[in-house]
Parts: C-alpha cells; sequence; structure tokens
C-alpha cells in the first residue's frame, strides 16, 4: 500500500537524481579542464550517486508490490537488496575509484590547474547538493518527530533504506564538496599538488565509510530487524483493547519491508470456546491486526497453559 512517506520518499529519489546528475556533468567537466584529483573524485563521487537513486527507484517500485499467495508477506524486503546494491556501487565505483586515483597522483607533478572553474563548480554543487540534502533532512526530522527520536538516530534505525541512502549520501556529498575545496586551495596556496591528491583519498575514505555503514544496515534488516520497543508497546496495547483477546503471552514484531512487520503472537482468548471457534477467533483477531497498514503479517497462536502475560508497561 502507497502511503505518504513512500510518496515522498520517491520525490526525495528523483530530486537528488536530478541534481546528482547535473552536477556529474559539470564536476566531469572541471575535472578535464582543471586536472584535479580532487575533482575527478568528485566526478566519481556524483556518477556513483546517480547510480545509486536509479536503484533506490527501483526499490521503492519493488516494495511497493502488494503481497500474493507466493510471498505473504509481501515485496517489501526487495527494497533492502536494492539498496545493498546502491551501497555495494557507492564502495566500488566512489570509494575505490577516488582513492586509487588519488593515490596514483600523489607523486604526479600535477600542472596549474583553472582554480576559478574548480571554484565555480564547487560552489554550484554545493547548491545543488544542499537542495537535494534539506529535502531528504525534512522527510527524516518529520518521521523523527512523529516518533519523538533525534533525526540522525532516525535516519540510522529507520526502516526506510531509500531514505537512509539519500540522507547519507548527500550528507557525504556536502562533506566531499568541502574536503575537495580544501585539497584545491592548499595546491593553489602551497603550490604542492599532493593536498589535491590526498583530497581525493580523503573523499574516497569518507565514501567507504559511509558504505560500509549503508550495506551494514541492509544487512540487519534482510536477516531479521526487530521493531523497537514503542512499536511492541502499541501492537501490545492493541491486542488487549479486542474483545477476544484476554491476554498476550508471546509477541515478536520483525521488519520485512520500509514500516512494514511481520507479526507472530501467543494470545489467551476470552471463554473456553470449542477447537473450531478458536481458530474463527484467531482468524478475526489476524484480520483486525492486518487492517493496519504497517503490519504485513499476523500469525497468531494460543499462549501455553500458565504462561506469564505480557503488559505494555513492562515493555517500557
Amino acid at each position: 500500500m502507497a502511503t505518504k512517506h513512500t510518496a515522498s520518499s520517491v520525490f526525495t529519489v528523483l530530486l537528488a537524481l536530478g541534481a546528482n546528475v547535473l552536477v556529474a556533468i559539470a564536476k566531469t567537466v572541471a575535472a578535464v579542464l582543471t586536472g584535479s584529483a580532487s575533482m575527478v573524485a568528485e566526478a566519481a563521487h556524483s556518477w556513483a550517486d546517480s547510480g545509486n537513486e536509479v536503484f533506490l527507484l527501483q526499490a521503492e517500485r519493488s516494495a511497493a508490490r502488494p503481497r500474493d499467495d507466493a510471498h505473504p508477506g509481501g515485496y517489501g524486503r526487495e527494497s533492502y537488496v536494492w539498496s545493498l546494491f546502491a551501497a555495494v556501487g557507492l564502495f566500488t565505483a566512489g570509494a575505490v575509484v577516488s582513492i586509487m586515483h588519488g593515490v596514483s597522483e600523489l607523486g604526479a607533478n600535477e600542472p596549474e590547474a583553472d582554480y576559478l572553474i574548480a571554484y565555480l563548480v564547487l560552489a554550484v554543487s554545493f547548491v545543488f547538493e544542499g537542495i537535494s540534502f534539506l529535502q531528504s533532512y525534512r522527510q527524516a526530522r518529520i518521521l523523527a518527530d512523529e516518533r519523538g527520536t533525534g533525526t540522525v538516530e532516525q535516519v540510522l534505525m529507520t526502516s526506510n533504506p531509500t531514505l537512509r541512502a539519500v540522507f547519507a549520501e548527500d550528507a557525504a556529498a556536502l562533506i566531499g564538496l568541502v574536503i575537495a575545496f580544501a585539497g584545491i586551495l592548499l595546491h593553489q596556496l602551497t603550490g604542492q599538488a599532493v593536498y589535491d591528491a590526498l583530497g581525493s583519498i580523503l573523499v574516497g575514505v569518507l565514501l567507504a565509510t559511509v558504505a560500509v555503514v549503508l550495506i551494514d544496515r541492509n544487512r540487519r534488516f534482510l536477516l531479521g530487524e526487530p521493531a523497537p520497543d514503542r512499536a511492541h508497546r502499541a501492537v501490545l496495547a492493541g491486542l488487549l483493547r479486542h474483545p477476544e483477546v484476554e491476554k498476550v503471552t508471546y509477541l515478536h514484531l520483525e521488519f520485512v519491508g520500509p514500516e512494514r512487520l511481520f507479526l507472530v503472537a501467543a494470545v489467551d482468548l476470552v471463554g473456553n470456546d470449542r477447537e473450531s471457534d478458536v481458530a474463527s477467533d484467531l482468524a478475526l483477531v489476524e484480520d483486525y491486526l492486518e487492517r493496519d497498514p504497517h503490519i504485513t503479517e499476523a500469525v497468531l497462536t494460543l499462549s501455553r497453559p500458565g504462561a506469564p502475560a505480557l503488559s505494555p508497561r513492562a515493555l517500557e
């Protein structure tokens, strides 16, 4: 089911894609004209980001497919696969290229560059990247306010890999532009091309760090990331409000996609109905839970005799 957050994620990716393509073209031209190692690294960075946005758009498209008999839990986890591809692309096409080029230029006698062109391109790139970053920041801030968390914490912990990737890549792009500017400026002031080469290497290290974090987060969600305590409390409270549920003795919530959860619970039903009636009652409660757009699939079973009840306060 498409939500306002999904639509916002798609817009964020499209904005980032447009900005990255324009910036990548400008940086490539500047790299050719100036011969700057830092500018080459920045061009590789932007082209890598542009390719990654395509993967992220596919992630949003794949995750939006409705569940079917073959995939009762939906296709949400596919978004983590495409986002993982994007993170690996950032590492290989961005980080590795930047570091290798910087290392190769350490001992080279780089000629005097047209610094004005480099500075103009960096300034324009900073504006475009800043616009894209502000959009991803606003989206993350809205979600953080809804959940009562910090913005950075929300980005790191969110089940939405697209938001995390765009936010991280845009933030890295802005930091990378500052590094490239410093490398080119030091080259101009000292006449030593080594600073430009070091700028390329530092940009590569920055991209590698971001890529490793994104790879690890997607890996965790593919393996099965449990929902946070606040989600457990909300679902448990909802279960206990249902007239057929007397107590809940077990509850497991696991992300199976962006903002989508797989629920397993053991419950004790009101009364002592026959087995056929119990099965019908459990199905009714499952249907009730799955009306929530965040619950992709709910599976309920009966509690073991004597099992202690869970309470929302106990989860705090």
